[in-house]
């Protein structure tokens, strides 16, 4: 059975490890169940070092050797005759392990990539071993039904409440997915909620906008009264404006 961490109730206990490698993955599949002989045709990582992002990711498409169900077409455009022309799983299998090898992989609703990457490494033979071998596992699913319980905790619908435009995702993708979960991973357990409230409180600081109070304690305010011919020049001002007003009435 597939070990995938579990979820720490605090939300911001386990996020902020200095120089942290995490790698947020997503996978695309001929379809739903690899003990049915589906297979993974798409892999998309991309890289996040101190709750950075640095740039690099990992993206393939690969040839599953099998049909591709239709249903699956529907959900991410990946055909059959797209893939012809793609490598095999075993053919990039090192290149993958070592690019998330020591990292935390983050993963909406990880049992399901990591089932089917596992199986991917079983048909190459023991050899290989299984994910856990070479990273751990943070399921943000898990994470988000822990903080958000009985909601809708899709990455749609976590897009919608932490205000992460995904309006170009009109079809599912590994690197797309992989990137805009980066994005809702790190809104979702608070790092960078923090990061711009204090950038905020900053410009607040330099810019002036930030509300300080007197100190009653100093010097008291100096107060200069009218002299008598600008109370007379004042009084001759007023009587001028009700003389050329017209007459109301109350």
């Amino acid at each position: 059975m597939t070990q995938v961490q579990s979820a720490t109730l605090d939300p911001f206990a386990e996020h902020f490890i200095p120089d942290k490698r995490q790698i947020i993955l997503d996978t695309e599949t001929t379809g739903i169940n690899p003990a049915e002989g589906h297979r993974v045709i798409e892999i998309g990582c991309v890289e996040m070092i101190g709750r950075k992002l640095t740039g690099n990711h990992f993206h393939v498409y690969l040839n599953p050797q099998r049909f591709v169900e239709e249903e699956a077409i529907k959900v991410h455009g990946i055909t059959n005759e797209f893939l012809a022309d793609k490598p095999v799983f075993a053919q990039v299998v090192d290149d993958f392990l070592e690019f998330i090898r020591d990292s935390e992989l983050v993963i909406h609703n990880a049992p399901f990539d990591v089932g089917f990457l596992n199986h991917e490494l079983s048909l190459l033979g023991s050899h290989k071993g299984q994910l856990e071998d070479v990273c751990s596992v943070f399921d943000t699913l898990t994470f988000a039904r822990e903080q958000f319980p009985g909601q809708r905790n899709s990455l749609d619908a976590l897009c919608k409440r932490f205000d992460v435009d995904n309006g170009h995702r009109t079809l599912h993708g590994a690197l797309l997915d992989a990137e805009i979960l980066a994005d809702v991973y790190l809104l979702m357990t608070g790092g960078q909620r923090k990061l711009f409230q204090a950038a905020q409180q900053q410009q607040q600081q330099s810019d002036g906008s930030q509300i300080q109070r007197l100190n009653s304690a100093g010097k008291s305010l100096r107060v200069i009264t009218a002299s008598a011919a600008e109370q007379q020049a004042h009084q001759q001002y007023l009587q001028g404006i009700l003389a050329d007003a017209p007459e109301k009435h109350w």
